[in-house]
């Protein structure tokens, strides 16, 4: 059966918290027990109601196994270029390395391009070097170093 990519909706939320805390930074950073803090809701609610942002599923065999968020960016650099920028980027830990985030990554690159982006751009944690090759190998260069202040 064949993947299929579709926006989140808010009955998704509980599975991609899951597949964001199914992984060694996500493990710190979310937390999937039920009922989900109410954070997640807020979040979600925010995002679905702005036309620059895409929260995706990726579901196999009726079950969801990953997901992306795709934002929007319009800028003045590059002669007023639109960006596509893809993050949180998960696939079920057990179906890793079957090539379904290649098509995950591959459909968000054409939906940015079908969005008038000129250029699509993500960040991958420094210590991931397994996910840097995934990324180099779909043609993504490492072209930038960035950097991060939280609070």
């Amino acid at each position: 059966m064949a993947m299929e990519m579709r926006r989140a909706t808010t009955d998704d939320l509980p599975a991609i918290v899951a597949l964001l805390a199914d992984d060694v930074r996500g493990r710190s950073r979310d937390d999937p027990s039920l009922p989900l803090d109410p954070a997640y809701e807020e979040a979600f609610a925010a995002v679905d109601a702005d036309p620059r942002q895409l929260l995706v599923v990726a579901v196999l065999d009726g079950a969801i196994v990953g997901t992306l968020q795709l934002s929007f960016i319009p800028g003045i650099g590059h002669k007023g270029a639109w960006r596509g920028q893809i993050e949180a980027v998960r696939i079920a830990s057990q179906l890793r390395g079957q090539g379904l985030g290649g098509e995950m990554i591959a459909w968000a690159v054409d939906t940015c391009r079908s969005r008038g982006c000129r250029m699509v751009q993500l960040t991958s944690d420094k210590t991931r070097l397994d996910t840097h090759r995934f990324y180099e190998q779909l043609g993504f260069e490492q072209s930038h170093l960035g950097f991060k202040l939280t609070f």
